[in-house]
C-alpha cells in the first residue's frame, strides 16, 4: 500500500468519525429534548387535581343556582296540594295518611325516578324539552315532514348520532316510522301538544303559585279582602317578570338563597311539626295507604287525585330547563335538597292536620287544576320510549317496564283531573288549543310553499342551455336569491329571468335551513358550493342554523357569507391543482376537521363547508405514479395555472362586490283554491297569511339595507 492511499484511507476515517460524532452529537441533543424532567408533567397533575376541584365546586355552584331557576314551582306546591285534595272537611284522620302516601310515592316515581334519573339524561347536548327530544328522533330517523336532510348535516359537531344492526329492533322501529307520512305526521302532532301543553301551563303556573303564596296573608289578617291579595299579587309578578331581562345568572344568584331558605324552613317546620303533633303519619311510607285511601273513598279519592297531582306540578320545567344547566347540577340540587325537604314539609303538613282537620280550608289557598300537566308527562313519556329504542337501543324489557310503570301513574291521574276540566281545568287546555292551531298551520302553509318549490325548481340542463350569459345581459355586481332549497335551481329565479333584461355577473344562491341541532357553530355555518361551469359564476350558500340560534339582527351576514364564498374559490383552485394532474393519484380523501376549514369532495362537485377564520384542510396523501422529477414539474406547472386561475376569479369576485350586492326575495304567497272548504280558506287566507305578515323576513333577520333589497313576488294556491 503507497503513502497516497494510506492519505486516503486516513482521509476516509477521519470523516467518517466526523460524521459518526455528528450523529451522535444530533442524537444527544435529540435524547435532550426527549427526556426532558417531569416538572411540566407534575405541572400537569398539578393543574389536573385543581380543575378536578375547581369542577367539583363548579358543580356546587350551578346546583346552588338551579334551585333558584328551576325548582321553583315544585318548592310553592305545599301551599295548595291539601287544600285541592280536601276542599272541604277531612272526615277520616286515615285519609291524611293515604293522601301522604300518594305525594310520596308520586315525587319518587315521577320527578325522582323517571324525570331525574332518566328523562334528563335523553338531553341534546345539554338541551331539554319536547323539542329537544323530538330533534333527537329526528337525527335517528327520516322523520322529520319537510324533507330538507343532506349528508353534509350529519358532519355539523352538534350532530350526534348511533348506527344500528339493520335487523335490530330498533331499525324495525325506525322502518315502521318512515314508511308512512301519517306516521310522521302524528308524531309532530304529539309534540306539537305537549309544547302547548307546556305553554299553556306556564301562563297560568305563575300567577297561581303567587296568588297561593300571597294568599298566606290571610292567616294573620282574616279581615283582609280579597282585593288586596290579588293587587299584592299582580305587584310581585311584575317584579318577577321584570327582572328576566337581566339572565339567567343574575336572576339565579338573586333566587338561590331565597328558594334555598325557602326549602330549609319547610323541611325545618316539618320535623318540627312531626315531633309536636303526630309522628305516626310516617307509616304514609309503606304504600299499603294508597290501596285503603281508594278503597275508603270510592269516587271521591280517585277524584282527589287532581290535586295529589299538584305536588308534581313543575316537573317538567326540570328537564325544559337543563340549558341552563348541565344534568348533575339538576340531579344534586334536587337529590340533596329539594327532594328531601319536600318529603319533610308534606309530613309535616300531614301531621298538623291530624290534630286539626279543619285547618285544611283556607279560601284563599285554592287554585285552578295545573290539567296541561299531565298530558305534557303522557307526552314525554311516548317520546321517551322511542328515544329508548331509536337513540339508546335499551332492550325491550327495559322499555317495556319504563313505559309500562309511567303509563300506569300518568293515565291515573289523567282519569282524576277529567273529573275537574269543569272546575277550571279547562283554561290550561284552551290556551295549548290556540297554540296548537297557530303552529299547525304555520307548519302546513310552510310544508306546502316546500312542496311548490321542490317541484317547480328549474332543470340543470335548462341553465346550461341559455349559455354563460343566461340569455340576458350580465351587469357588474352580486345578486343574491333566496330560497328555501337547499338543492336545485329555484322556480323564482327563472321568473326573475324571464321578466327583467338583465342578471348580476354574480348570482348566489342563498339557503337558509334549520336542523335538528340545538345550535350550529358560528364557523361551521356556511356551505358553499358551484352551480355549473365557472365561466357561469354561479354558487349555492347553505346558512344553517339550529333551533336555539338566536333570530337576531345579523350585521355581520353578508361579510360571513362572501368570506365562505372567497374561501371555496381558494380551496378548489388548490384541489384542482392536485386533482386534475394525470400524473399523480390522490388517495384517502377523507375530510380533516381542523379550526381553519372542512372540505368535502363529493361527485356533484365540490363542496366546502367553510370556516370563519379560514385556512384550508389537505388531502391525507398524494402519490406519484411517475419519475419523482416528472411529478413535481407538473405539479407546478398545474399549481401555477390553479393559482392564476384563482386569482383572476377572485379579483372577479371582488370587483362584482365592489359595484353592489344586491338581495333579491322570494315572496310566494300562498292561497287556497276556490272550490277548498272554507277551513281550509280561513286556515291559508288569513291565518296563515297574518302570520307570515307579523313574522320578521330575512331582509330583517340580516339586516339588509332597503336600497339593496329586491322582492320578487309570485302566488301558488293549495
Amino acid at each position: 500500500m503507497n503513502v497516497q492511499e494510506e492519505k486516503d484511507m486516513e482521509m476516509t476515517s477521519r470523516i467518517e468519525m466526523d460524521e459518526d460524532n455528528d450523529n451522535r452529537g444530533s442524537m444527544w441533543d435529540l435524547d435532550q429534548k426527549l427526556d426532558q424532567p417531569m416538572d411540566e408533567e407534575a405541572g400537569r397533575l398539578r393543574n389536573m387535581y385543581k380543575e378536578k376541584k375547581s369542577s367539583a365546586l363548579l358543580l356546587l355552584r350551578l346546583a346552588f343556582q338551579s334551585l333558584g331557576v328551576v325548582y321553583g314551582d315544585l318548592g310553592t306546591s305545599p301551599l295548595y296540594v291539601f287544600y285541592n285534595t280536601f276542599p272541604g272537611k277531612i272526615e277520616d284522620p286515615e285519609d291524611v295518611v293515604g293522601a301522604l302516601s300518594l305525594i310520596i310515592y308520586s315525587l319518587t316515581l315521577i320527578p325522582l325516578l323517571k324525570y331525574v334519573f332518566v328523562v334528563c339524561k335523553a338531553n341534546d347536548n345539554g338541551q331539554g324539552g319536547t323539542f329537544a327530544l323530538y330533534s333527537l328522533l329526528c337525527r335517528h330517523a327520516k322523520i322529520k315532514t319537510i324533507p330538507n336532510q343532506h349528508r353534509t348535516d350529519e358532519e355539523l359537531t352538534t350532530y350526534s348520532r348511533s348506527t344500528f344492526h339493520e335487523q335490530s329492533f330498533a331499525a324495525k322501529t325506525k322502518r315502521w316510522l318512515e314508511r308512512h307520512v301519517s306516521r310522521k305526521n302524528a308524531l309532530l302532532i304529539l309534540v306539537l301538544v305537549g309544547t302547548c301543553m307546556v305553554i299553556g301551563d306556564g301562563i297560568l303556573t305563575p300567577a297561581i303559585s303567587v296568588l297561593s303564596a300571597a294568599g298566606g296573608i290571610k292567616v294573620d289578617h282574616p279581615g283582609m279582602s280579597n282585593g288586596v291579595v290579588v293587587v299584592v299579587a299582580v305587584v310581585i309578578l311584575v317584579g318577577l317578570f321584570s327582572l328576566q331581562h337581566y339572565g339567567t345568572d343574575k336572576v339565579s344568584w338573586l333566587f338561590a338563597p331565597i328558594v334555598l331558605v325557602w326549602f330549609l324552613v319547610i323541611g325545618g317546620i316539618g320535623i318540627y311539626n312531626i315531633w309536636k303533633y303526630d309522628s305516626s303519619v310516617l307509616k304514609a311510607f309503606s304504600p299499603v295507604y294508597i290501596y285503603r285511601y281508594f278503597r275508603r273513598g270510592g269516587k271521591d279519592g280517585w277524584t282527589s287525585l287532581g290535586g295529589i297531582m299538584l305536588s308534581i306540578t313543575g316537573t317538567e320545567a326540570l328537564f325544559a330547563d337543563l340549558s341552563h344547566f348541565p344534568v348533575a347540577a339538576v340531579q344534586l340540587a334536587f337529590t340533596v335538597v329539594v327532594f328531601p325537604c319536600l318529603l319533610l314539609a308534606y309530613s309535616g303538613q300531614a301531621a298538623y292536620l291530624m290534630s286539626n282537620r279543619d285547618h285544611v280550608v283556607d279560601a284563599f289557598y285554592h287554585s285552578i287544576p295545573g290539567t296541561a300537566v299531565v298530558i305534557v308527562m303522557l307526552v314525554t313519556t311516548l317520546l321517551m320510549t322511542l328515544i329508548m329504542i331509536l337513540v339508546w337501543r335499551c332492550h325491550w324489557i327495559l322499555v317495556l317496564l319504563f313505559t309500562g310503570l309511567s303509563l300506569v301513574v300518568e293515565c291515573t291521574y289523567f282519569s282524576a283531573v277529567l273529573f275537574k276540566v269543569d272546575q277550571g281545568g279547562w283554561v290550561p287546555l284552551v290556551i295549548a288549543a290556540a297554540f296548537l292551531l297557530i303552529m299547525y298551520v304555520w307548519h302546513y302553509g310552510t310544508l306546502k310553499r316546500y312542496e311548490f318549490e321542490m317541484h317547480s325548481k328549474v332543470s340543470m340542463a335548462w341553465i346550461l342551455g341559455l349559455g354563460p350569459s343566461l340569455g340576458l345581459v350580465r351587469v357588474p355586481g352580486i345578486g343574491l336569491v333566496y330560497t328555501e332549497l337547499a338543492s336545485g335551481v329555484p322556480h323564482i329565479f327563472s321568473h326573475f329571468i324571464t321578466n327583467l333584461p338583465a342578471i348580476h355577473s354574480v348570482v348566489v344562491f342563498v339557503c337558509v335551513k334549520y336542523l335538528p341541532v340545538y345550535t350550529v357553530p358560528e364557523e361551521e355555518r356556511f356551505l358553499v358550493k358551484r352551480i355549473g361551469p365557472k365561466n357561469f359564476h354561479m354558487f349555492r350558500c347553505v346558512a344553517r342554523y339550529g333551533y336555539k340560534d338566536l333570530h337576531k339582527k345579523d350585521d355581520e351576514f353578508e361579510k360571513k357569507l362572501f368570506d365562505s364564498l372567497f374561501l371555496f374559490v381558494r380551496l378548489e383552485s388548490m384541489m384542482e391543482g392536485c386533482s386534475d394532474s394525470d400524473e399523480y393519484s390522490l388517495y384517502g380523501q377523507q375530510t380533516e376537521r381542523s379550526r381553519e376549514g372542512l372540505l368535502n369532495n363529493n361527485g356533484n362537485g365540490n363542496t366546502i363547508t367553510s370556516y370563519a377564520d379560514t385556512t384550508i384542510s389537505s388531502v391525507d396523501s398524494i402519490v406519484p405514479a411517475k419519475s419523482p422529477m416528472h411529478g413535481s414539474m407538473t405539479v407546478r406547472s398545474s399549481e401555477h395555472v390553479s393559482s392564476q386561475t384563482e386569482t383572476d376569479e377572485l379579483e372577479f369576485l371582488n370587483s362584482c362586490r365592489d359595484a353592489g350586492v344586491v338581495h333579491i326575495l322570494g315572496n310566494t304567497v300562498v292561497r287556497a283554491r276556490r272550490e277548498s272548504r272554507f277551513y281550509k280558506k280561513i286556515a291559508i287566507d288569513y291565518v296563515y297569511a297574518f302570520l307570515r305578515k307579523i313574522c320578521r323576513e330575512h331582509s330583517v333577520i340580516f339586516n339588509v339595507p332597503h336600497e339593496s333589497l329586491l322582492n320578487v313576488g309570485q302566488v301558488f294556491y293549495v
